[in-house]
Order: structure tokens, then C-alpha cells, then sequence
């Protein structure tokens, strides 16, 4: 078939690649314009860019598709059907009727649960057991489109935000390309509204959600720590500064909190309920380390206190992005 794909970050690369991989005529693909990004803050193509080009496939980059030359540019290619993953910008209805077949998009949640820019990390934060991608019909409004397919991927007590979409990109890429085998076949693909009634909204992750209150549960805090890996990074202090956590466990306990329980071999933090095992961290200008590590260098011990992490925003990168 011949298909337009939009996507931008890493998750949509292996979709393309898996499309690729089928044998179908990737027409163009959409992406969004490259990004300054870097210690030089070069300007840098996206990773699906990057992508196309290895296999000299067309690229446009257009700031809107609302334009009318980008939409005659893109009518030109006569697509047989329009693969989203993760693109970023605004699809007009009038783009999304271009295709023969309409317009799919990926999307790494089991809708009708967590619409919006930040599933992963949503579920992550609720405490969800299962996570998954949806296969759905492509329109107006924010992911309500009819589904089509579903994978389901269990969540781990140890499953990050970044572990997560790893998983989900691949499960995606596998979905969509047997999708794409069936609309070949059958000309068209069943498909299931979503329940209104069962909509949850994964709303854009901001910085300041990344300061720990050692007042939570431990496992309300593991969770957290873990969904902000990669971004925004959970964050507390130590003395006087920044430290943040990359990898956190709950188990059972009893301590004020932030007070640490044990210094060696383990790190342990009070909390309002359970303690936190910290796995992993890092001091500002220094690197990731493990507990057992950090320890070595720092003479932290039992009876310290880590302090909230109120008003961090200074301390977060602001070159990354939260966003599917």
C-alpha cells in the first residue's frame, strides 16, 4: 500500500521502520522541523527523519498542515491510507480525508483510558497493572477516535516511564503493521467507538510535579519516581542541594519522613507510610549512581534527612519533552 506516515520522536520510529520492514510504499513523511537540541543547541532532525532518510524516503516538514500548498502537496501523493505516531501537530479534517483509506493512529494507552499527551507516565502515577497500545481511527477530536486493535503490556514493580515506552513502541510498531496487512486484505477494519463514559485524561507532564513530598506513601513515591524517568526526573534535597532520584522501591517500614533509616549497603527514607529504597541517584553536576555507590562518596548516614522538593524547576532539563 501506498501510506503517508507523521510521526516525530523515538516511539513512532520502529511503527515506520516496522512498515518498512512490510514492504509498503511509504509515499512522504511528515515531521515535524528540526529542532535546535544539544550542548550546541544544533539544529537536529527528529528521530523519524532521520529514519526516512537512511531509506531515501520523501520528507516534509511543513509548521502547519493547514496551509492550502501543503495540502495540495500532500493530495498529490495519493496515499492509499495515513499512519499517525506521535506527529505532534494538528491534523485538519480535510487532511485526514486525503487517504483511500482514512487515517490510523497509534497510541500508547488502552483507550478510552489516558487521552492526551502523557499516557505512560499517567498510568505509571495511578497505579495501573496494564498499560497497552491502541490501533484507532484517526479525527477531530483529542484521540476519540474509533479502535480498531488492541496489545496489552503488563506493568512491573520496576517499569519506568522510559522502560514502558520502549515496550510500547515496539508493541505498537508489531500492531500497526499487522493492521495495515488486514486493510490491505479486506479493503477496511472493524472498529469500536470508545465509551465516553470510561475517558480518562493523561494530561502534559509539567517540572514542578517532579519535587518529592516525603508525606506520600512509599509506593505512591516509587511510582512517581519511576514515571518521571526519563523526564521530569523526581527531585528532593539533600542539605543544601538538588538530588535526584532515578529509581526508587517501596517496602515495609516505619520512619519520620525523609529520614534516613539506612545508610549501607541499602538507602532507606521514611515516608508517611513504608519506606523508600532509593536504587538509584544523582547530585547536580555529578553522574548517576547507584546507592551503593553514592554512598561511597557521600557520608550520609541514618537520622539525615532528605528535604522536600519544593520550587526544583531550576534544576530540570529543559531538553526533553514528556510527550507521545
Amino acid at each position: 500500500m501506498k501510506i503517508l506516515f507523521a510521526g516525530t520522536p523515538e516511539f513512532a520510529v520502529p511503527s515506520l521502520q516496522a512498515l518498512i520492514d512490510a514492504g509498503h510504499d511509504i509515499v512522504a513523511v511528515l515531521t515535524q522541523p528540526d529542532r535546535p537540541a544539544g550542548r550546541g543547541m544544533k539544529l537536529t532532525p527528529s528521530p523519524v527523519k532521520q529514519l526516512a532518510l537512511q531509506h531515501d524516503v520523501r520528507v516534509l516538514q511543513p509548521t502547519t498542515l493547514k496551509d492550502a500548498v501543503v495540502q495540495a502537496d500532500i493530495a498529490a501523493l495519493q496515499a492509499d491510507v495515513m499512519i499517525v505516531a506521535a506527529y505532534g501537530l494538528i491534523i485538519p479534517t480535510v487532511v485526514l480525508q486525503m487517504p483511500r483509506y482514512g487515517c490510523y493512529n497509534v497510541h500508547a494507552s488502552l483507550l478510552p483510558r489516558w487521552r492526551g499527551a502523557a499516557p505512560i507516565q499517567r498510568a505509571l502515577l495511578a497505579g495501573d497493572a496494564e498499560t497497552g497500545v491502541t490501533i484507532m481511527e484517526v479525527v477531530p477530536a483529542l484521540d476519540a477516535g474509533a479502535m480498531v486493535e488492541k496489545g496489552v503490556l503488563p506493568i512491573g514493580p520496576r517499569d519506568t516511564a522510559q522502560s514502558l515506552h520502549d515496550g510500547l513502541a515496539a508493541l505498537g510498531a508489531a500492531l500497526m503493521a499487522t493492521t495495515m496487512d488486514k486493510l490491505q486484505q479486506q479493503g477496511s477494519l472493524p472498529a469500536t467507538p470508545q465509551d465516553e463514559a470510561l475517558v480518562t485524561y493523561a494530561h502534559k507532564l509539567e517540572k514542578a510535579e517532579a519535587a518529592i513530598d516525603w508525606t506520600l506513601s512509599a509506593a505512591e513515591l516509587s511510582r512517581r519516581v519511576r514515571a518521571y524517568n526519563p523526564f521530569p526526573v523526581a527531585q528532593a534535597t539533600l542539605g543544601e542541594r538538588v538530588c535526584r532520584l532515578w529509581m526508587a522501591t517501596d517496602m515495609p517500614g516505619s520512619a519520620a519522613p525523609g529520614q534516613v533509616v539506612e545508610a549501607g549497603p541499602r538507602l532507606l527514607v521514611g515516608c508517611g507510610e513504608g519506606l523508600l529504597q532509593i536504587e538509584e541517584l544523582q547530585m547536580p553536576g555529578g553522574k548517576r549512581l547507584s546507592a551503593r555507590e553514592f554512598l561511597t562518596g557521600h557520608a550520609l548516614q541514618a537520622g539525615d534527612r532528605f528535604g522536600h522538593g519544593a520550587a526544583l524547576s531550576s534544576g530540570l532539563s529543559s531538553g526533553q519533552s514528556s510527550d507521545l
